[in-house]
């Protein structure tokens, strides 16, 4: 059985401390990252046992969630999110833990600049008390969300009790179309398979449309791995990868370029390796996706009709027409010049530089829609600097756009930037749930494209439409 192994097990494997017989694995962690929200109790967890930080070069944090998108200059206006920024502040000084605050340079969304800072490393272990830290795997890492327990246990010990996940494959190929992009190849796998169809599984992509992403693309593939119920998904690294190591402007010191690309082509899984399932998909008949209900599996493409009860999956359920009900739509309504109120361009999905300028280049020369109020947010600090340098904020200036300061903004009603009740939202992040970009809020999942699409029509469209 000597070298049948997936990357997956490579990589977990190396990192077991101790096996548990009938039990979980005690797991090394290599990186945790750490933000305002679920961070706090397990520092007061630390201070109730009186220990300290294991390894706190191992942990980063950063303030992400509840921060305000304007005006970042000036004190935080709502008082929890306030206290919650700055009780992070205190934990990291005390514990010695490096951080990130507001009007730092290195700043944003955690998993935007773990990558960019060179942080996030192929064949590492890397957990966070969030459930997009699955981006990481992109690297070809093995990279998990963890309640706050968790963080705790980490912060101690720097390893975790986990039990070891089943290994799925899913193979995309053939070719993109044009006005397809990463977003739409996860939103389609998720229609496909369900929000359920990866339970228990740590996901491997492969094929040549997952290759023939940028690092970027792959981030968004693995980014809503978790969204189709799975623990993570990870690619493994190539020319690529190795690329986009070389070409970031802040490389670790510790970077030794040899020995560091020797071992990272190593990881990769054997080509008699087993996986517990297999899924393929034929890239060539995916077409630019929206969501249409209240969680990311419920989506079509964006020249579909939304489904009829009998022509799903469990047929005239009521959750489906629950969902209906509460996004406003019917079974078999065409979406496609429905009315949209909001766009919101950002989150750890899609507010990289990659997506700001897929978006300028779509609205470069028109105009935005009068009825629309637009969120254009950078990942980080860092990519509001390079959307600047690269004259983007003019493009949407010129556009009727304002490109904001970086934060986790709309994905999530954790700060300022909520939808109103009732409004609809085309969005570029990750999660459609009632409620999720505020109290009944209609939120609708799509790529950078097709809500760039949106902005300048007033209404769903197809941004195949404006795309040479």
């Amino acid at each position: 059985m000597m070298g049948k192994k997936t990357l997956f097990d490579k990589i977990w494997d190396s990192h077991v401390v101790k096996s548990i017989e009938g039990g979980p694995d005690v797991l090394y962690i290599d990186r945790q990252f750490i933000h305002e929200v679920t961070s706090p109790q397990a520092f007061n967890g630390l201070r109730a046992r009186g220990i300290r930080v294991f390894r706190p070069g191992k942990t980063l944090a950063t303030a992400d969630h509840n921060i305000p998108t304007i005006d970042q200059d000036k004190p935080i206006r709502d008082e929890l999110s306030r206290n919650q920024v700055s009780t992070l502040a205190r934990n990291c000084d005390e514990f010695g833990i490096e951080y990130f605050g507001l009007n730092h340079q290195n700043n944003g969304i955690v998993h935007v600049i773990g990558p960019e800072l060179g942080y996030t490393r192929p064949g590492m272990t890397i957990v966070c008390g969030d459930s997009h830290t699955s981006t990481h795997g992109a690297f070809g890492a093995i990279a998990f969300g963890i309640g706050t327990s968790e963080v705790e246990m980490v912060l101690a010990t720097q390893c975790i009790l986990q039990p070891k996940p089943k290994k799925m494959r899913i193979t995309v190929t053939g070719k993109l179309r044009k006005g397809v992009t990463a977003k739409d190849v996860i939103m389609y796998i998720i229609s496909q398979i369900s929000t359920s169809g990866a339970t228990g599984y740590f996901v491997e992509y492969a094929g040549p449309v997952i290759t023939g992403l940028s690092m970027e693309g792959r981030m968004t593939i693995c980014n809503m791995s978790i969204e189709m119920g799975a623990r993570g998904g990870l690619i493994a690294p190539d020319e690529v990868t190795f690329r986009y190591f070389k070409e970031l402007q802040s490389t670790p010191h510790d970077f030794d370029w040899n020995s560091l690309i020797l071992n990272w082509k190593e990881l990769k899984t054997d080509p008699d390796a087993e996986f517990d399932r297999e899924l393929t998909f034929n890239g060539d008949l995916i077409k630019p996706m929206i969501t249409f209900g209240t969680n990311p599996g419920m989506g079509i493409a964006i020249d579909d009709s939304i489904p009829v009860p009998e022509d799903i999956a469990g047929g005239d359920n009521a959750s489906f027409h629950k969902s209906l009900a509460y996004m406003g739509f019917v079974p078999g309504m065409k979406l496609e010049g429905h009315p949209v109120d909001y766009v919101f361009l950002g989150s750890c999905t899609n507010g990289r530089i990659e997506d700001l300028r897929a978006f300028a280049a779509l609205v470069k020369g028109r105009k935005k829609a009068p009825n629309v109020t637009t969120l254009i947010v950078p990942g980080s600090k860092a990519v509001e600097r390079q959307a600047i340098e690269e004259g983007l904020d003019i493009i949407l200036k010129d556009a009727g756009f304002e490109l904001r300061q970086p934060g986790c903004s709309s994905c999530l009603a954790m700060n300022e930037d909520k939808i109103p009740a009732g409004k609809y939202a085309v969005s570029t992040s990750n999660r459609n749930f009632e409620g999720r970009q505020g109290p009944g809020a209609r939120t609708l999942l799509a790529s950078p494209l097709t809500a760039a699409a949106a902005a300048i029509t007033g209404k769903i469209a197809d941004p195949r439409e404006f795309i040479d």
